[in-house]
């Protein structure tokens, strides 16, 4: 009889590691419906066919409650992150603006770092390469894209 509770108990456990910690049908998944299905199997040719069936219908039950536990939408939004997340991926070059100069850090072939006014940042080159330190007008901002052009000095 302890073989039996071991194994419920053993099946029990694999699927809810399967459930919550290792998702989709996996090695612990099988291997639970396989422990349980092994006490089912062993309490009917050790006990008999009443013994086994009260063992198969207390699993099936358990199976069951769990089943309805896992489903219910209370339990995944207690394990699920509440929080929002409301910061911008880029909130520095939201401070630059059409028309702002600056000069290259690296060589834009066509992107590389720029600093525009104390900010140093991404940038990318309208249509040429643009040697380091050259002085660069902000022309367009595009999706968090920054397009700069060479300034002439005439």
């Amino acid at each position: 009889m302890a073989l039996i509770i071991t194994l419920i108990i053993v099946g029990i456990l694999l699927l809810l590691i399967e459930m919550l910690v290792i998702p989709g049908i996996g090695f612990a998944g099988f291997l639970g419906l396989a422990s349980l299905a092994g006490s089912c199997w062993y309490a009917f040719h050790q006990f008999g066919s009443t013994a086994g069936g009260m063992v198969t219908l207390i699993v099936v039950c358990m199976v069951a409650g769990m089943l309805y536990y896992a489903l219910r939408g209370k339990t995944w939004k207690r394990l699920s992150l509440q929080e929002t997340i409301d910061a911008k991926s880029t909130p520095d070059e939201s401070r630059i603006a059409v028309g702002d100069r600056g000069r290259t850090l690296t060589r834009l072939s066509p992107s590389g770092m720029a600093k525009i006014g104390e900010l140093s940042c991404e940038v990318k080159s309208q249509d040429s390469m643009i040697d380091p330190d050259t002085e660069i007008e902000v022309i367009l901002i595009e999706d968090n894209k920054i397009f700069v052009i060479p300034v002439s000095n005439d």
